[in-house]
């Protein structure tokens, strides 16, 4: 049998309170790709209240906002992320990329030593 080593990353403040995490990491990126907080909650099977709350805690929480939003205009406005938040969604991106090498590595090494296991 084989065996996997996951894990997730979870960024938090010193409060220990919910920064970054799965969750909030994709909703950047969906309100990177399509422009709306509204249309990324839709993606990602979130209402809109729940995505808001996200949106208002990172800006809260973050050194600068990582998201701006538009109001009214031809097209009811929108959002986009800050060049602070493009920075943040690429730093988290980078970290979880190499996460996710370790846990390939780990995972290896732990298949090798559970397999070696004298009788």
């Amino acid at each position: 049998m084989k065996y996997f080593l996951k894990g997730q990353i979870w960024v938090t403040t010193e409060e220990d309170k919910p920064f970054l995490g799965p969750g909030r990491i994709a909703l950047l990126r969906k309100i990177h790709e399509l422009g709306s907080i509204r249309a990324a909650a839709k993606a990602l099977n979130m209402s809109y209240r729940r995505a808001w709350r996200h949106v208002e805690s990172l800006n809260k929480n973050a050194p600068e906002p990582l998201i701006k939003t538009y109001t009214g205009g031809k097209r009811g406005g929108g959002a986009s992320l800050t060049k602070t938040g493009i920075t943040v969604l690429k730093l988290f991106e980078k970290i979880e990329e190499e996460f996710q090498d370790f846990l390939k590595k780990q995972t290896k090494i732990f298949q090798k030593n559970l397999t070696n296991l004298p009788d």
